[in-house]
């Protein structure tokens, strides 16, 4: 790198820096988290709130520059805002649920943290991941500082256990997988992904992984139970039925309909007809495959849902071919998936009548803006620590030096529009603190993978998988093999 380029980089890295502080958001004088965004010129609305998913890159980049204090403060508040409680009212929160976002509000002269469960939200979406990130994150705090005895407090086993009693409960379901509804995720607008939605998945996986290395057995012996049998399960339910390869594909495209019973192959009575066959043939690279956007009766989504393709990776979720295959899916199609801003959303857009049906018409996620194939800088932290855990470096390396090279001029965007990623996102907020760490932790992560713990985990053992996957093929029927 030349010392001008250089200069540029180190320009750039301080003001991401800069902009961080600014939107640091302070409770009774203590540092408790970091607004949405911190962009004056335009009406706050919710972006003056503190979001959990949000924070999570917030978090981790706080914890690997040693600030725990504000990571710790945060998961403390947060989790004095689960409702502990069973709420009979149906327009109450949940027990065990973690708000989407809190911000500071004044009451009778005194600071309080004012939650919202999505009440709030535009179509009042209450999230499923909230929860979930926030696991994840007690778990990151933990490996980071070492610090056992915060998550051993009385306070913090309840809400784990809360947590755990939401996402294992009895249900109206014979899967390993969460039910959620559209809307619940990063996704929180109406875009076709009710059902069995890949992010939650991979976020569920990684949470109960979390939850396991956290959890006092003494006590919670049903829960670690229930825990030690959902893994394995949900594990060889993802890898088996949501993979798509060009072998898997084959397979598919001469499954039989309409068929019952326990000799059953085609399980989810996948119509053919349903599938972009044409596309997806030109598409998939010989060596490469993906997860499937969401699998369920009579449905397989075939977009590329970015967030949990390169989490599936991080947390293991995927087998190490698999991680291969993906990283090579996003190596053979970098112009579609990274482009000009790294990076997809999901890949591709919804456009014309099936926009306008699957969206509602919904004007911010009009083809390849916002949630349906915009480009947004935070994933690029995931990226990053896919292609740490499969070293594959410079695959991250080439898009945080194309991601930098505009960041900082376009004042940190929230998203970007266009089949590239080349137009700020039409209602982007700027200073967008989740791109500006996006940014900052991508950098960190490739500098130092030493750092790559904090979100990553060991293997679960292969013959546990095995042996669920046995289970699950004798129960529902025989698996068409890749």
């Amino acid at each position: 790198m030349q010392l001008n380029e250089l200069g540029k980089t180190e320009n750039i890295e301080t003001e991401a820096w800069q902009a961080l502080e600014n939107s640091i958001l302070y409770y009774k004088g203590r540092p408790v988290g970091t607004l949405a965004a911190y962009d004056p010129s335009v009406e706050a609305l919710n972006y003056d709130q503190c979001f959990i998913r949000d924070f999570v890159s917030s978090a981790l980049i706080f914890l690997i520059k040693g600030r725990t204090d504000i990571v710790r403060n945060f998961l403390e508040e947060t989790l004095k805002l689960q409702p502990k409680e069973k709420a009979l009212d149906a327009y109450k929160p949940g027990r065990g649920l973690i708000p989407a976002s809190f911000k500071v509000v004044l009451s009778d002269g005194e600071e309080v943290l004012e939650a919202d469960f999505g009440e709030h939200a535009i179509a009042r979406v209450t999230p499923v991941d909230s929860c979930l990130w926030w696991l994840i994150l007690l778990r990151a705090y933990v490996v980071s500082t070492n610090d056992y005895s915060l998550a051993y407090q009385p306070e913090f086993q309840t809400g784990i256990r809360l947590i755990m009693d939401i996402c294992l409960a009895n249900r109206f379901d014979m899967y390993p997988t969460l039910l959620v509804p559209d809307g619940a995720c990063m996704i929180d607008r109406r875009m076709g992904i009710y059902g069995h939605p890949l992010e939650i998945q991979v976020l569920f996986f990684t949470a109960l992984r979390a939850a396991r290395e956290l959890l006092v057995c003494r006590g919670n012996e049903e829960i670690v139970e229930a825990i030690d049998n959902r893994l394995p399960l949900l594990c060889g339910h993802i890898r088996q039925h949501y993979w798509i390869d060009i072998n898997r594909l084959n397979a598919i495209y001469r499954f039989k309909s309409e068929e019952y019973g326990k000799a059953a192959v085609n399980l989810f009575n996948i119509y053919a007809d349903s599938l972009p066959y044409y596309e997806l043939d030109k598409w998939l690279p010989k060596k490469g495959g993906y997860l499937a956007g969401n699998v369920g009766p009579s449905q397989l989504d075939t977009r590329f849902f970015s967030l949990g393709n390169l989490m599936a990776i991080v947390s293991d979720l995927a087998t190490e071919q698999q991680s291969q295959a993906i990283m090579n899916l996003i190596e053979k199609r970098w112009e579609d998936l990274v482009g000009d801003m790294p990076m997809k959303i999901c890949f591709p857009a919804l456009e014309h009548e099936e926009y306008r049906v699957v969206t509602g018409c919904d004007p911010k996620n009009i083809p390849w803006s916002y949630h349906n194939a915009g480009s947004w800088p935070v994933l690029m932290w995931m990226l990053a620590a896919a292609a740490v855990k499969t070293k594959r470096v410079s695959l991250a390396e080439k898009a945080i030096e194309i991601a930098q090279s505009r960041l900082g001029g376009d004042e940190w965007p929230e998203y970007y529009d266009g089949k590239k990623g080349r137009l700020i996102g039409k209602q982007a907020r700027k200073y967008q603190t989740w791109t500006i760490t996006g940014y900052l932790l991508a950098k960190e992560l490739i500098a130092n993978p030493s750092h790559l713990p904090l979100v990553s985990f060991d293997k679960l053992p292969s013959e546990a998988v095995s042996k669920a996957c046995e289970l699950e093929i004798n129960s529902v029927g025989p698996y068409l093999s890749r």
